[in-house]
């Protein structure tokens, strides 16, 4: 009988992991899964930083208000299970490796040979096709245009978040090539939410009759759990799309909504070892959670504890991170892709030390504790340092 880590085996062996853009494929084994998409009414979230945010923040005012509601997002932290959810509730491991199993065979007798991101996209689609949700909270994983994700023909809405550079090896190396693969995801007659001026939305929802609407002023984010000052504009996108498909959805539903948010290891404080986890993974996003750590913790001393993948503008990360008298630790984790600790040094200005499992810290000693740079790391320091996320 086949369990869940064989299923984990599966989609991390050399044949799966890796990335493909292109629909051919997962447009192939759908068909072949009698097109669940088409059954499914999904709000589509594409952008460079934000948009898993954005997802968590919809998933949770929908559910509060009663409807049966999908949620896809990635990469996952700890296990598979978190990328798909329904009410907020991750699919079993069994029946993740039933769907995985199920349809990974299907593929392998059609000569169609999936990625570990299109697997798990004809596995949401199925599941919760399956599961009848009423709304499915959809989001991208790198791109737009050519995403997996994008294999649905119409969507409630498209919302686009911040657009910054990252994954410009694939995505191209300025802002306006980017917004142009994020601009994929507007459909013919579906309203796209955005807070950016890209002339590139503009021109492709005039092509495809598409109401475009950009949101101002931004929204109070007094109620709303998350916390980071980049959440201000999250929530105005996630308010709006809900103003605009769900009129009836009380205020006092919203408030529920926005209290009982929970998005993990983004600006999460957790308090026993005063300790901030932020998933913060490419320049912009360090700038975010600098400009949050300044905000909200304006006189603590600092110690970080930072690793990257080296496809990162990493250089620029360390410039924006650290400032004089912070207490830096860098760290190698088990990923093929790690920056090394050496490059890491070589491009800070400030004396560092490598962390690894024997490094002593005393985590009580006032100072404000941080870990960032990549969600890949972050269930190893779960580990190493004793924390736990989903308290």
């Amino acid at each position: 009988m086949v369990k869940y880590c064989d299923a984990v085996n599966l989609l991390t062996s050399a044949g799966k992991f890796r990335i493909s853009l292109g629909l051919d494929r997962i447009t192939a084994i759908l068909a072949l899964l009698n097109n669940p998409q088409d059954k499914l009414s999904c709000i589509h979230v594409a952008g460079t930083n934000g948009k898993g945010s954005v997802c968590a923040i919809l998933s949770s005012i929908l559910t509060s208000a009663g409807k049966k509601t999908g949620l896809y997002t990635s990469p996952h932290i700890f296990t598979y299970t978190e990328r798909i959810k329904i009410n907020g509730n991750p699919i079993s491991e069994e029946d993740f490796c039933h769907y995985v199993f199920f349809v990974t065979e299907l593929a392998e007798a059609n000569g169609i040979d999936l990625t570990e991101f299109e697997i798990l996209t004809a596995v949401m689609f199925k599941y919760f096709a399956d599961n009848e949700v009423d709304v499915v909270v959809l989001e991208t994983g790198l791109g737009g245009r050519f995403d997996a994700t994008n294999v649905i023909k119409k969507n409630l809405c498209s919302i686009i978040t911040h657009v910054d550079l990252d994954h410009t090896e694939r995505l191209g190396d300025t802002k306006d090539k980017i917004a142009f693969e994020k601009a994929g995801i507007i459909k013919a007659g579906c309203p796209c939410i955005i807070f950016e001026g890209f002339e590139v939305y503009k021109d492709v929802a005039d092509e495809l009759d598409a109401p475009l609407i950009m949101i101002a002023p931004f929204a109070d984010t007094e109620k709303l759990a998350l916390k980071g000052v980049y959440q201000q504009e999250n929530l105005s996108l996630a308010l709006e799309a809900i103003r605009e498909l769900f009129p009836d959805i009380s205020q006092d539903i919203i408030d529920v909504g926005l209290q009982n948010v929970k998005h993990i290891c983004r600006f999460q404080f957790i308090e026993d070892k005063n300790l901030i986890i932020d998933g913060a993974h490419n320049p912009n996003g360090i700038n975010a959670l600098r400009s949050s750590l300044d905000m909200y913790y304006p006189n603590l001393r600092r110690r970080f504890i930072f690793g990257c993948l080296n496809n990162k503008d990493y250089s620029k990360m360390v410039s924006e991170l650290f400032e004089e008298g912070d207490e830096i630790y860098f760290y190698h984790f088990n990923h093929k892709n790690s920056c090394e600790v050496s490059d890491l040094q070589k491009v800070c200005r400030y004396s560092s030390n490598e962390f690894d499992k024997n490094t002593k810290l005393n985590l009580s000693d006032g100072k404000l504790n941080i870990i960032c740079g990549s969600f890949y790391m972050l269930a190893e320091l779960a580990g190493i340092l004793g924390f736990n996320c989903n308290k």
